[in-house]
This record gives structure tokens, C-alpha cells and sequence, in this order.
């Protein structure tokens, strides 16, 4: 391998946030190393899963996410993985990308967003506000096996990952278990999230363990508007596929041009709904501040009763009944008689006269004209009427920062798995793909395959990028973390001829024979860089060696190897 390849292998091995970001064709290497690994499809053995056979994908869609809520917590420590500096980040990418280009397109380097996210503090939101200096957190993106890993951790009862491990889980899990076709799938990276877009009925977005619809997306609830910040606020810098990837900053796109032209419509579509009653109450749900300026009417014993709009939007709070919708009727009937008023409030805008008005004039506020119309309607009893339509606008209409569809895209192999393969015919093919799919091919680095990886970028994965073992380990003399490491139990958390790296075996104090072997020789490599360390496998005994000592494990791996530090 030459200089960059090691740098773009090893960086499988790793899956950092900024590894992703530089090395954009490693997001679905990914979801592929999870689709082939074990754990998903024992899922789908499962009998909350299985007796959903034949049922909408929605629904199994459904119980995936009640599954991934269960058995999941979104993991917001950002120092699990360690730290790192900016300026030896920058050193190692600098022939990739600019320092300016990284620092404007990334959360751990500066990135703030628009005025919105200055007017929220979004880096101190996710806790990247003392990450002001040179000194940032790792924030690796984990496999489906470090996930599941995290209930041996302490302070976790359940598996854990951040946002890129949550969508890569749902991606492959969507697959596997919900039969959805990768080619409907499409992943969506922002500088501070990553969420996906199932491309199936009006379109549905995951957003960390949760599913958004288009219905939901336009409810205006908080959960709904959380979901929203990415899109509204930050550009896309990556958007991943079964064909391939556009990057923000690459001229060149892998994606199939007609597969991103339809994921750009169908998001498009997504964001983007039309001015209803019913959306005008999610958007008076969203905007509490205008609720006074509304008044809802009902019919009781043929005489009519008002109610002020912000009263029965706090009896909504609780109720599955909800304004402006067919449940509407019997959110009235929660309601206290005390709250009713015999006659209309002069200052307020009836509800049933303007769901007339947007009935037979039908206004759309996304054009000029729309807005004017609606504008007159409201501003007898609004002040900020033109405030008010402006908002209106751009709730219901979200123009996402896509990457430009005038980028070269060049011809790649797709990745052509279905629904109907199970896992080996799966792995077989994506073997058989390696020399031609480079996104096949990094998979396997990814699953930690190695049987069949050059082990190169592993070694130098191991050596440079586990600074949890090393932090973990500094009190303690290299005959103490030997003898730790023989006391720690003997488990990987990989199967197989599988091997976790240092910092995963850190964090969940378990491990191989041969995975302890590289977990101290990374602590002796630390102390001493200029030392030749060497590791020998061979019939499940491990020797780790430099010229006067020796530490043996034993490992279950089967793997027979000589490796030169």
C-alpha cells in the first residue's frame, strides 16, 4: 500500500469522525460491515420481528426503532475514544484537504453553523465548548459489535452509539431485518449529525434511534423540531449510497446521477408541505408566540362557542386528540365549560374563517404572491403579520444544502445486494466485488476481517489512534499492564477471525489473547517509539517480544501471523 492508502485503510480500522469526513466512501463501508456481521441477522430471529412477516415495511420499520430504543441510548460522551489535536489531524489530512476547508465543514474544528446555531450556542449544546484550544475528542463512529459492547461497559446498562453509529446501525438493520432495498436508502452526513432517508411511501427520516415521517416532520412538536435542526440549519457535506457518494468539497461524485437526482426530489418533496389547517396548527404549536392572535370555534346545542387557541393548545399537552385534525371534536369535549366563551373576541382570527380562506383561495406562502394574499388576510389582527407569514413560509418549506448536482460524476461499480440473499451469499459477493468496489473492499477493514486484510493499516491503526489505553494505562508500569491484561477476561467482542482494536478493549475490559498483545505493545510503543517490538501467533500462543522480554496470551482466533513494530 502507498502513503494514502494506509492513511484511507487504517482509517477504517478507526472510522473517526474526520476519517469519515475525508475518506467519504467509508460511511457505507460501514453499513456493509455491519449487514455482514452476525448480530443484525440474529435479530431477525427474534419473535417481535418474525411475527411480522408479511406486514407493511412500516410497521417492521416501527418495531425496529421500539427495538433499537430498547436495546440502545445515544452516547454523548465525547472523550470515549479519546482525544486528539487539531494540528495533528490537520498534519495527517493536509493532502486531502485544507485546514480552512476542514475547519468550515467540521464540528471538532470550528464549525458553528448559521445564525441560528450561533443564537442557540450549538457548540455548547454538544458539549464542544471546551474544545476551544488545540486538544478535540476523537468522536469515532462505532461498528454494530462496539455498540452492542457498551452494556459491559460501567455506566451502561443497555448498548450505546453516536449519531453516524446509530444511522449505520439503522441502515443495515433496515436491510436485514425490515427488508428494505439498499438502493432506497440513502445516508445524509451534516458537520454536527448524520441521519438516513428510507426512500418508501412520502419518505422517512431516522434521526439517532428515532423515525421521523413527513407527518411528523410538519407536527411541530419539539421532538419533531430537534429532528429538523441538521437540515435547517447545516449544509450536507456527505450524502452515501449503495452507488456511491457526493462530498461537499470532491468534485468528483461516485453516486449514480440519476439515484441522486431522485433522492434529491423525493427530500425535496419531504421538506416541503402544503398550507393546511392542520399544518397551520403545527405551526401554531411550533410558534407559541402567535397562538394569542387565534380563537377557535364549536358548535354546541346549535349555538356557537369560542375557545382562545393557546387554552386548547394546553389541553392538547397529554392528549392524543390533537387541533386541526378529525380528533379535533374531542379535544373540545376535554375541555372545561368554564373555558368556552358565548360570543367571538374581536381581536382574534377565527380558525373555521381562515381554514375557509385557505380552502378557496389556496395561498402558497412559498411564492411572493402567496405570501401577499395571506399577509392581507391576517394583518387587521396581527402586527407582525408579515414576521408571521415569513415564519409560516419557512416551516413548511425546508430547501436542504444539498451538494450541487453539477459535480463530475464518474462511473463506479454499485453495491448490489437484495433482500432476499442471506449473510453468506452476501459476504461472498462482496468478496468477489473487492478488486473493483474500493467501498467493498474497505468493508472487510471495517469488519475487522483478518483472514483476508493486509494487516498493515490495522498495526498502524493500533499504534497511533488508541489513546484510551494509553491514558488508561500511564500509572501503572508495562510488568502491571501485563498482568491486568492476564487478568482481564479472554473474550473479544468480535467473532471469528476478528480482531478489536486497543481502545475498544479499554473501554469494555475484555479481549483476545492476541488483541491484549497489540493492546501492550501500543502502551511499550508510547513509552518507547524507537523499540522493535515484534508479535507472533502461532497454534493459539501469542508471544509479544522486544530484545529482552516476552509476554505471552493465548488466543482463540486461529490466526497465525509474524508481525514486525
Amino acid at each position: 500500500m502507498d502513503v494514502e492508502q494506509l492513511e484511507k485503510y487504517s482509517s477504517a480500522m478507526t472510522l473517526s469522525d474526520m476519517e469519515v469526513f475525508v475518506f467519504p466512501e467509508l460511511m457505507y463501508s460501514l453499513v456493509l460491515a455491519n449487514i455482514m456481521s452476525p448480530i443484525i441477522w440474529q435479530w431477525r430471529e427474534l419473535d417481535c420481528f418474525k411475527k411480522l412477516q408479511g406486514k407493511s415495511t412500516y410497521r417492521k420499520l416501527l418495531r425496529l426503532r421500539q427495538f433499537i430504543m430498547d436495546e440502545f441510548e445515544f452516547n454523548l460522551d465525547l472523550e470515549t475514544w479519546g482525544l486528539t489535536t487539531k494540528q495533528k489531524e490537520f498534519e495527517r489530512f493536509k493532502g486531502f484537504i485544507s485546514p480552512q476547508e476542514i475547519a468550515a465543514s467540521n464540528g471538532l474544528f470550528g464549525y458553528e453553523g448559521d445564525k441560528y446555531y450561533f443564537d442557540v450556542d450549538i457548540r455548547k449544546h454538544f458539549g464542544l465548548d471546551k474544545y476551544d484550544g488545540d486538544v478535540i475528542p476523537y468522536w469515532k463512529t462505532e461498528t454494530v459489535e462496539a455498540m452492542s459492547a457498551f452494556r459491559l461497559k460501567k455506566g451502561y446498562k443497555t448498548g450505546a452509539g453516536e449519531c453516524v453509529s446509530l444511522s449505520s446501525l439503522y441502515a443495515a438493520a433496515a436491510f436485514i431485518v425490515c427488508e428494505v432495498p439498499l438502493e432506497n436508502i440513502y445516508m445524509i452526513l451534516t458537520p454536527l449529525h448524520s441521519q438516513n432517508f428510507i426512500d418508501i411511501d412520502d419518505g422517512i427520516l431516522t434521526n439517532n434511534r428515532r423515525l421521523v415521517t413527513k407527518t411528523m416532520w410538519f407536527n411541530g412538536t419539539e421532538i419533531s423540531n430537534k429532528a429538523q435542526r441538521a437540515l435547517r440549519n447545516e449544509k450536507v457535506t456527505i450524502v452515501a449510497h449503495s452507488s456511491g457518494y457526493i462530498h461537499c468539497l470532491y468534485n468528483d461524485a461516485t453516486i449514480n446521477k440519476a439515484a441522486y437526482q431522485h433522492f434529491t426530489d423525493r427530500l425535496s418533496s419531504y421538506l416541503s408541505a402544503a398550507l393546511t389547517i392542520e399544518n397551520f396548527a403545527s405551526f401554531l404549536r411550533c410558534y407559541r408566540k402567535y397562538q394569542h392572535y387565534f380563537q377557535l370555534c364549536r358548535d354546541c346545542h346549535n349555538q356557537p362557542q369560542y375557545l382562545k387557541a393557546e387554552v386548547l393548545f394546553h389541553y392538547e399537552h397529554g392528549s392524543d386528540n390533537k387541533i386541526g385534525c378529525k380528533s379535533q371534536e374531542k379535544l373540545f369535549a376535554d375541555v372545561s365549560d368554564e373555558d368556552f366563551l358565548p360570543s367571538p373576541m374581536p381581536d382574534r382570527i377565527r380558525c373555521d374563517r381562515l381554514e375557509e380562506f385557505m380552502r378557496t383561495e389556496k395561498p402558497d406562502v412559498k411564492t411572493a404572491a402567496g405570501k401577499a394574499a395571506f399577509k392581507k388576510f391576517i394583518e387587521p389582527f396581527i402586527p407582525e403579520a408579515g414576521q408571521l407569514v415569513d415564519d409560516l413560509a419557512g416551516f413548511l418549506h425546508v430547501e436542504a444544502e444539498l451538494p450541487p448536482i453539477t459535480r463530475n460524476f464518474v462511473s463506479s461499480e454499485p453495491i448490489k445486494i437484495s433482500v432476499e440473499q442471506d449473510r453468506e451469499k452476501i459476504i461472498e459477493y462482496l468478496q468477489a466485488i473487492r478488486k473493483t468496489n474500493s467501498t467493498a473492499d474497505l468493508a472487510f477493514y471495517a469488519y475487522r476481517d483478518m483472514e483476508s486484510c493486509d494487516w498493515e493499516p490495522f498495526v498502524k491503526a493500533a499504534m497511533e489512534r488508541n489513546p484510551v489505553s494509553v491514558e488508561d494505562s500511564k500509572s501503572m508500569s508495562i510488568e502491571q499492564v501485563y498482568k491486568h491484561l492476564l487478568e482481564m477476561k479472554n473474550d473479544s467482542i468480535y467473532d471469528g477471525k476478528r480482531l478489536a482494536q486497543p481502545d475498544e478493549m479499554a473501554n469494555y475490559q475484555t479481549g483476545d489473547g492476541l488483541e491484549k498483545a497489540f493492546f501492550l505493545a501500543n502502551i511499550i510503543h508510547k513509552r518507547n517509539p524507537e523499540q522493535n517490538l515484534a508479535i507472533t501467533v502461532k497454534n493459539n500462543n501469542v508471544i509479544l517480544a522486544n530484545r529482552k522480554d516476552e509476554y505471552r496470551f493465548i488466543s482463540g482466533k486461529g490466526l497465525e501471523k509474524q508481525i514486525t513494530i
